[in-house]
């Protein structure tokens, strides 16, 4: 299918690949893995064929389809969700026009008896059976499937994609490449503005895909989930297994084992072979044996164990200073947009030194009652923050809300304070942003560095009780182990909004799930909560909550195909029922005039009265099919 052979890109004397090689087949899913800013966008740029290597080739089958799923996206503004995610369908729409032409044509003409009339009625037959065969009578109902399947509820289809965040407008986007007949998906980072049923409707799409996939994401269960093969670029190699993310693990530490353990063998040997040769230098007896022993050793290919990236931030959450007892009390908290009550009567009391997550479907109100909390958004009710209390804010945002035309070093100066602006060079080394790098602007950096950046920012301003909504996204799995240790190891208050169980495992001692405009308390950690749901993970609580949901949403999509199937169809046999209609009436006011001018002459021609008779019984058949079809046509309109 895509074949790349030594493939090699720098940037600004910085190796990213260095002529690498691999190839990619029908049937494989793969997860492309890497820290931040080690090329994985880079590299599904360059397959994408919008950005080209500075050498090696790539070689695809003629005719290969393309789809990609970028992290920055545009949109026509103008079109409403089920438009922008019917631009999938670009032939079916095409042909959908021809129709309405044609169809426009049978309706004004009157030259019944032609040959191009004729002629548009046996195009009209087989644009429609081209129609249908391409899948004219089920893209529809496609489109709803795959734009509920990624949380879209039906009321908001026609709804202009303007009045939606860039998340949601990133849903759209792939709802698009997955309704387009691609031979190969490229997506960067899917999953970072799902939800768990979102994702989990993604995973069994993607794990029944018939084409290629290539997925860049951080979110360890999701490539486990979908993936069965994993590509690592590291230090400009790439480490290729046919095994997913976990798996892969295992099988490259035990790989890095084994040629440790050749590498030391072949050391001793290599040692004891230059003893030999020190010796036998020394006597000129032995000195030939010597000479073959040093071209023998020459002709050695020496092992070499595979480098390791290790960078990793050094990242530390310091407190301002002591808050009182109780740093947030809120009696009665509510919150609508509109006619939509996201949050009522919320009532909350957290104590100084508590470590609580936020989890719940998108829309069930966990980020909005952050919102609440740092004072970003009105509410109802009563809210109260404790003595001395200073909030720090990651919004879920946070790294796009950067201004890409400063670069790295100025977007920390122009927010730093008197006391902190002396540190910013230091900070931004613990952050990986060293030498050069801290010249780069923003808008060159890949999703993971920028969030790296706002989180280095978020440090230059005090704090004792941190939020954090969704810190993960775009960051690398190292990068996410590091975080997660040093908000294990803050002092302070933390409330944390997260789907990821894995990053919430062991840091946060109570959970509370927002549900039903309601949230309740769990006094204990994410696994707790889990045993207490009985469930085995967050994606498993989606799946019990959901089901009933699921079943129903299924049902109506599969009516909906249906009845769009049924409806274009009825529409077409209306269509042709009218033209002939029309065309009898034609002909039968034609003879109605022969027999009024003059009967006698009129029926003595051959078969006149019995062709006039039949097509008096024709038109009226074809009345009572007309008559049918509309009442059918309503039924379902």
């Amino acid at each position: 299918m895509l074949n790349i052979h030594n493939l090699s890109i720098s940037f600004g004397g910085e190796t990213l690949f260095d002529e690498i090689t691999f190839r990619l087949g029908a049937g494989d899913r793969v997860g492309l893995i890497g820290k931040n800013g080690a090329g994985k966008s880079t590299m599904l740029k360059i397959l994408s064929g919008e950005q080209e290597s500075d050498t090696g080739q790539i070689a695809k089958d003629k005719e290969l389809k393309i789809g990609f799923l970028k992290q920055d996206i545009d949109f026509v503004q103008g079109r409403t969700v089920i438009e922008e995610a019917q631009q999938a369908f670009v032939e079916i729409k095409k042909m959908e026009k021809k129709i309405d032409f044609i169809n426009e044509q049978l309706a004004t003409r009157t030259d019944y008896e032609s040959d191009a009339y004729t002629q548009i009625i046996q195009d009209l037959s087989e644009i429609t059976h081209q129609y249908e065969i391409i899948g004219g009578y089920n893209y529809q109902g496609e489109t709803e499937k795959v734009l509920v399947g990624l949380g879209f509820e039906r009321d908001k289809f026609d709804k202009l994609t303007d009045t939606f965040s860039g998340g949601w407008r990133m849903r759209i986007e792939l709802a698009k490449l997955l309704l387009q007949s691609n031979d190969i998906l490229l997506l960067d980072e899917p999953t970072n503005h799902l939800d768990i049923e979102s994702i989990i409707w993604l995973e069994s799409f993607l794990t029944n895909y018939p084409g290629c996939v290539i997925i860049v994401s951080h979110d360890k269960m999701f490539l486990d989930n979908v993936t069965n093969r994993t590509i690592e670029i590291s230090l400009g190699k790439i480490y290729d297994y046919k095994k997913p993310y976990s798996q892969y693990l295992v099988l490259r530490q035990e790989l890095r084992e084994q040629q440790l353990a050749s590498q030391k063998n072949q050391a001793k040997q290599i040692e004891q072979t230059e003893k030999l040769i020190e010796k036998f230098r020394a006597k000129a007896s032995k000195a030939s044996m010597a000479q073959s022993l040093i071209k023998k050793l020459d002709k050695v290919d020496r092992i070499a164990v595979d480098e390791d990236d290790n960078a990793v931030m050094n990242l530390r959450f310091p407190i301002s200073l002591q808050p009182g007892k109780i740093v947030v009390e809120t009696e009665g908290i509510g919150k609508a947009y509109g006619t939509a009550q996201i949050l009522e009567d919320i009532d909350l009391l957290i104590e100084r030194g508590s470590k609580i997550a936020f989890v719940g479907q998108n829309g069930q109100g966990k980020t909005t009652l952050a919102k609440v909390i740092v004072g970003e958004i009105g509410h109802t009710g009563k809210l109260k923050l404790g003595h001395n209390v200073q909030l720090g804010y990651f919004a879920q945002n946070q790294a796009d809300e950067l201004d890409g035309e400063k670069t790295v070093l100025d977007t920390m100066i122009d927010a730093a304070t008197e006391s902190t602006r002396s540190k910013v060079r230091d900070m931004l080394g613990s952050f990986l942003f060293r030498g050069d790098e801290v010249s780069k602007k923003v808008k060159v950096l890949s999703g993971g560095e920028r969030n790296r950046l706002a989180l280095c920012k978020l440090l230059l301003q005090p704090f004792n009780v941190l939020i954090m909504d969704e810190p993960t996204n775009h960051l690398d799995i190292k990068s996410k182990n590091v975080l997660k240790e040093a908000l294990k190891g803050f002092e302070g208050t933390l409330i944390i909004v997260s789907h990821d169980r894995d990053f919430l495992q062991n840091l946060t001692h109570s959970v509370y799930e927002f549900k039903d405009k309601k949230i309740r308390e769990y006094l204990g950690d994410i696994d707790f909560y889990l045993d207490q749901r009985n469930v085995e993970n967050m994606r498993a609580i989606e799946k019990k909550d959901k089901v009933q949901k699921e079943v129903s949403n299924n049902s109506n999509s599969k009516q909906s195909y249906n009845d769009q199937k049924k409806f274009k169809s009825l529409q077409n046999k209306l269509s042709n029922t009218e033209a002939k209609i029309n065309k009898l009436e034609k002909e039968i006011k034609s003879k109605d005039l022969e027999m009024a001018t003059d009967y006698n002459k009129a029926i003595a021609k051959p078969h006149f009265l019995e062709n006039y008779k039949k097509k008096k019984k024709e038109i009226e058949t074809l009345m009572k099919s007309w008559e049918q079809l509309q009442e059918d046509l309503e039924l379902i309109s």
